[in-house]
């Protein structure tokens, strides 16, 4: 059985704020082997981009990051030095930011930024990587790509430039892609076309994508795995099959009712809401982190929750609707 290309074991961050420590991650498990989309969805502030700034090695520095392991191909994360970081970051690993406006520098051309990333990671002349650039902005379907590269970003739309974000992570062929919330800023029909575009270029090029994201419906259409966050914990990850038929977590299935099912809800009829607020994070956290929104809470939820599994299907509660055919995990 080949190792997975990107293993994370008990991830935790820390940020010291005036009133204590915010303990804005916890206890994040996953594993993403190569050629599988993993879908991290739950609502804002829920620590999902966190997540993936540690992976690329950008958080602040007053952020203390923690690991028992977070291993990519066989390299431990955490031990690199910042040399050794950089060289992966933007090599092997590539990052795609929500607002393409603000990653993309207005001072340089589209050309500049491009070719910038292959001339610092590979031995390659100017020549060459102009050629990779025309090369890539043609594949994420950017018409006259060759006079694209001389301009700057505010000359192309919002799809444009998310296109050229896309082109820019492919540059050196990436191992594995982090794009976080690339659809945001951009209106429906761009949505489905970046993100048709993504899921095709992960499967063409073998890469691993971690795709964040907050909404259900993009998740559906082209997740292998999901990791459903919430308040700094994942509090169910598996299939996106068995997620999606079987949700055994009460914050997964409330997500759930919140999306119209086409054919099922009638037109006019309300849809599911999640009452109350995501708890506070500072300070001690205990139990349940869902249990003041949840109808199910009871007295056991503010001990600690056990992982509970069904085959790769894990969760926390511990609700009967969510323990059927359920095991929990020793610890």
């Amino acid at each position: 059985m080949t190792e997975p290309l990107l293993t994370v074991r008990n991830l935790k961050l820390d940020i010291p704020v005036a009133s204590g420590t915010l303990h804005a991650v916890r206890g994040i498990d996953f594993e993403l082997n190569r050629g599988e989309t993993l879908c991290i969805v739950g609502e804002s502030g829920s620590g999902k981009s966190l997540t993936s700034l540690a992976l690329m090695g950008l958080l602040g520095k007053r952020i203390l990051r923690k690991a028992d392991q977070m291993t990519f191909d066989g390299t431990e994360l955490t031990t690199m030095s910042a040399k050794e970081l950089r060289k992966l970051r933007g090599g092997r690993m590539s990052m795609i930011f929500q607002e393409p406006m603000t990653s993309l520098n207005p001072a340089y051309t589209i050309g500049d930024q491009l070719m910038e990333a292959l001339l610092l990671h590979q031995p390659v002349g100017r020549a060459a990587a102009r050629a990779r650039a025309i090369e890539l902005l043609e594949k994420v379907g950017i018409t006259a790509a060759e006079s694209r590269l001389g301009q700057y970003p505010h000359q192309l739309s919002g799809g444009l430039r998310q296109r050229v974000m896309i082109a820019m992570a492919l540059m050196c062929g990436p191992e594995l892609i982090i794009a976080d919330e690339p659809t945001t800023a951009l209106d429906v029909t761009i949505q489905a076309q970046i993100l048709r575009l993504l899921v095709d270029l992960t499967r063409e090029m073998n890469m691993a994508m971690i795709l964040i994201t907050h909404d259900l419906g993009v998740v559906a259409r082209v997740a292998d795995k999901v990791a459903v966050m919430y308040a700094g914990e994942l509090v169910e990850t598996g299939p996106a099959a068995d997620i999606f038929a079987t949700p055994c977590h009460p914050y997964t299935r409330g997500l759930l009712r919140c999306i119209p099912l086409p054919g099922k809800t009638e037109r006019g009829s309300e849809l599911g809401t999640i009452p109350g607020i995501v708890p506070s994070l500072v300070g001690e956290v205990e139990g349940c982190v869902f249990r003041t929104r949840c109808d199910y809470a009871e007295a056991a939820c503010r001990e600690a929750i056990p992982h509970r599994t069904n085959g790769a299907h894990r969760f926390r509660c511990i609700h009967p609707d969510g323990m059927r055919h359920a095991e929990e995990v020793p610890a």
